[in-house]
């Protein structure tokens, strides 16, 4: 990592314990992290939390964001709807590299049901150390901005 990249974390009440873990790897790693929450395992909104973290990427506080709920599927749906946002949901590191590396994607989703502690962190290595390889795949980026 050559600059210390900001990162937003956000997730449901279902991926809470998942989401601390990440915040917790990253930051070791040198990231800064936005936890925005929520704090409590009361049952909560997916899509408020999605949208919120998505409105930090756009608005430039943060350079990347990681979603978390119990599929991943649903604050990835939230997520989408904010303009500018580009995230996918992952379950395994392949797809994660990809995501970045073709689809220039901006958000993370992760299934805290889905995937475990230790796959969930080499998701999340995967997404973060990957750059965008541009050429072709700028085009298509533009034609997914459109």
């Amino acid at each position: 990592m050559t600059s210390k990249k900001r990162i937003v974390l956000s997730s449901d009440h279902a991926a809470i314990d998942l989401r601390r873990a990440v915040a917790d790897h990253i930051s070791a790693q040198g990231y800064e992290v936005l936890d925005i929450g929520p704090t409590t395992t009361e049952s909560t909104h997916y899509p408020k939390h999605g949208q919120a973290a998505a409105e930090r990427v756009v608005a430039g506080e943060a350079d990347l964001g990681i979603l978390l709920c119990g599929t991943g599927q649903g604050i990835m749906m939230a997520a989408n709807k904010v303009k500018g946002i580009r995230c996918g949901v992952c379950s395994d590191t392949f797809s994660a590299a990809m995501i970045r590396a073709h689809n220039n994607a901006n958000m993370l989703s992760l299934g805290a049901r889905v995937v475990g502690e230790g796959l969930a962190l080499e998701i999340v290595d995967a997404f973060l150390s990957t750059e965008f390889e541009g050429g072709r795949h700028a085009t298509r980026v533009d034609m997914i901005e459109a």
